[in-house]
């Protein structure tokens, strides 16, 4: 009991620290921390990470930052894939899983480490938007091409939920600033109601398929993340954005290191 409300407030810690992309530890917490296989710790962080995007999808919505029609669309077609992610890691050998995820780890770490450089020489990143918010009314003017973007990492999205049991901010975040030219502040709220609505789905999704969930180590975990979430965001205002984005992409890399380690012990 003691280990996961550890493990819950540096979970949430970070998660203050760093925004949605924290999420992506609380499944190897649970499985290092907890000893739990993938299947059993995915929808436990799901709950955790669903519930604390709520929160913060919730004050997105009331400073208006949230692009409903964007978010509906990648929750509509996200949600469908989450059940057929829950499958296939039904499937795979653990070994695969946590290479997987290793592997998301360091393209994770990858990109906040370019991020603290470019941030550090104040190089400007190129305009590359494929699909632009419309500058009188503030929003997205709709085609085939916008559509497609939106289904497309939805449904990415939803199938990464259902299988490593993430909430997806790692996809939605790097892609809607690469292709969209909408604020950072606009992608994060979008960001999270999706990460709460298609998270929950992956959720429903486990338990349809025979998980059961311990309530009281997943309702102790989720406490102790909302918790770590205070501190972190008390402690955010404080530290240098650049300094977090290193400290968190070097703590990543480490975990995804012990992840790999740890999966070769399967083979």
């Amino acid at each position: 009991m003691e280990i996961t409300v550890i493990l819950g407030i540096v979970v949430g810690a970070v998660l203050g620290l760093t925004g949605a992309g924290g999420g992506i530890l609380a499944v190897p917490a649970l499985v290092t921390g907890m000893g739990w296989s993938m299947q059993q710790a995915a929808p436990v962080a799901l709950i955790a990470v669903a519930g604390g995007a709520a929160l913060g999808a919730v004050e997105g919505l009331k400073k208006g930052l949230v692009r409903y029609k964007a978010a509906l669309v990648m929750v509509i077609s996200g949600l469908p894939l989450t059940s057929a992610g829950v499958r296939v890691a039904n499937i795979l050998p653990q070994r695969w899983l946590l290479g997987a995820f290793a592997l998301v780890m360091l393209i994770v770490a990858g990109r906040l480490l370019k991020q603290a450089r470019m941030a550090a020489s104040r190089v400007v990143a190129e305009d590359g938007a494929w699909v632009r918010l419309d500058s009188t009314t503030g929003r997205f003017h709709w085609s085939w091409t916008t559509a497609s973007l939106f289904v497309s990492i939805g449904a990415l999205t939803g199938f990464m939920t259902g299988l490593l049991g993430v909430g997806g901010g790692f996809v939605i975040v790097p892609l809607l600033r690469r292709f969209t030219n909408m604020s950072m502040h606009g992608i994060v709220a979008t960001s999270l109601l999706v990460i709460a609505l298609v998270g929950s789905g992956g959720v429903v999704a486990a338990v349809v398929h025979g998980m059961v969930l311990p309530l009281q180590t997943t309702a102790l975990f989720a406490l102790a993340i909302a918790i770590g979430m205070l501190l972190g965001r008390r402690l955010a205002s404080r530290i240098v954005e650049r300094h977090v984005q290193l400290g968190f992409s070097l703590v990543l890399i480490v975990v995804a290191l012990g992840l790999i380690y740890k999966a070769t012990l399967n083979f």
